[in-house]
């Protein structure tokens, strides 16, 4: 290990890699620390139930990573990462056993939704159209818009409750209800301004590129940034957790890939009263009861659109996932939860024993509840797979205390590294010029609790790293 280095990045989610291999991009010696033994943050596989099932603990499905400003230009496949991708990127099954997919191709999937079909279509071909113009101003901080005009319709849309927005457009309750599905996503009440963003961006790159996932597992993901980030000659190192900034190395600037709780805890960082004070006000959201299982076969759905899809939400009437949605703010459990699931080995049997197969999902929880939600969420799947009990190998349960002992990032199970409403959707951690500095010119912040905020994108990481590079090294030339 060096005596100093350009920058260090603690923490080695995908975000603190991404700032690294930014950094070491323009010719900067980095250094990235790891508290664990494992890298990779949330971002991880296990065998969690039985040998030879691979089971993603944390991330599952990464539609905002193959179009990621950020990534899609790192050479990753070069690294091992293979995306896979389904027919279907997610379905919304119905009580009556019918249920609506999303189609890479935007008319099939209009054409599932009766006299909707006309406004679903103008609502999101629009939106595709607005897209490439929009989505690296999306995906960054608070900011005049590259493209003002369509950044402009798109965020008349997006400032909505999704409650709202879907009275708005549609008539149809089944149309309403598979928006529903996307938009609760955001771990916010469906009445609440702003819910409609996560719905809109969802199901629009649904449409632009599916959505896909690593084959193998998540891991890849991490796997394929480290390989890249030591080709360019980084460095990093594990079993590294820092209870203070002094016990680092010397360097020119310091990024944390962690959120508010992580970094105040942290000694030496020098910094003043009123902003630790406001970073100590910043807002958790809604945890996540996380589940996966071992399968005999796979999941046995009634409907044939389910079985193409690699994710599938769960919510069988707007009533069902509005309450769902709304009593975690309050502390309340619902006995029917929205519950998403992922299902990988439909698509990639690298994931499982031969002809056997694996299941991942979640539901939203209060913030640190230890509540089981496995009965719940067992039932809820059964509804539209009558026989998925029967399945069952073996399960594997993470509560939110759990979730949060797997990944300190994770702070009372709440997967998003903070709560995304209007509040904090753009000025996460405190507001300020830059979101990714703080008082201490040295140090920086690059975790989900900086914008665009959760999701496997690597966007923190790279913003903070371009913030870096402006305070510190601005002689560096654009490339």
């Amino acid at each position: 290990m060096k005596e100093h280095y350009d920058a260090i990045i603690i923490g080695s989610g995908q975000n603190g890699l991404a700032a690294a291999i930014r950094l070491q991009q323009k010719g900067l010696s980095t250094l990235v620390v790891e508290a664990a033994g494992t890298p990779g943050g949330a971002t991880r596989t296990q065998e969690l139930t039985l040998p030879g099932f691979r089971h993603d603990v944390g991330s599952a499905i990464h539609p905002l990573g193959v179009d990621s400003p950020f990534f899609k230009t790192l050479p990753l496949h070069e690294h091992g990462l293979e995306w896979i991708y389904p027919e279907v990127a997610f379905a919304h099954p119905f009580s009556d056993g019918t249920a609506i997919g999303a189609y890479t191709d935007i008319e099939k999937t209009a054409a599932q939704m009766g006299s909707d079909e006309k406004a679903y279509k103008a609502l999101f071909g629009e939106l595709l159209s607005q897209w490439p113009h929009i989505h690296e101003d999306l995906l960054g901080p608070l900011g005049i818009p590259s493209n003002p005009l369509q950044f402009a319709s798109f965020g008349l849309k997006a400032l909505l409750p999704a409650k709202d927005l879907v009275d708005l457009y549609f008539k149809e309750e089944k149309t309403k209800l598979f928006f529903y599905g996307a938009a609760a996503h955001s771990t916010l009440p469906l009445t609440t301004p702003a819910s409609a963003s996560f719905g809109l961006v969802l199901v629009t790159i649904a449409h632009k590129l599916g959505w896909p996932f690593p084959k193998s597992g998540a891991v890849k993901i991490i796997d394929a940034l480290i390989s890249y980030y030591k080709s360019l000659g980084g460095n990093i190192t594990l079993d590294f957790p820092v209870k203070n900034i002094n016990e680092l190395p010397k360097a020119s600037s310091y990024i944390f890939d962690l959120t508010p709780k992580q970094l105040l805890a942290i000694e030496g960082t020098n910094f003043p009263w009123l902003y630790r004070k406001r970073m100590e006000k910043y807002k958790y959201g809604a945890g996540i009861f996380k589940m996966d299982w071992a399968l005999n076969e796979p999941i046995p759905f009634k409907n044939e659109v389910c079985r193409k899809a690699g994710t599938i939400h769960f919510g069988f009437s707007r009533r069902e996932i509005e309450l769902s949605e709304k009593v975690i703010k309050h502390n309340g459990i619902v006995k029917e939860p929205y519950v998403l699931l992922a299902q990988h080995t439909p698509f990639d049997a690298s994931r499982a024993p031969d002809g056997k197969h694996t299941a991942w999902a979640y539901c939203h929880v209060p913030h640190g509840s230890n509540l089981d939600m496995t009965e719940e969420m067992e039932n809820q799947i059964e509804k539209a797979a009558p026989g998925f009990k029967d399945c069952i190998l073996a399960r594997s349960t993470h509560n939110t205390s759990q979730m949060e002992a797997f990944d300190s990032n994770l702070v009372g199970g709440d997967v998003n590294g903070g709560r995304q409403d209007l509040s904090q959707m753009f000025t996460r951690p405190v507001t300020r010029l830059s979101p990714y500095s703080t008082p201490n010119p040295d140090i920086y912040i690059c975790s989900a609790s900086t914008p665009p905020g959760g999701g496997v994108h690597g966007m923190g990481g790279f913003h903070a790293a371009e913030k870096v590079i402006r305070d510190h090294f601005p002689d560096i030339k654009e490339n």
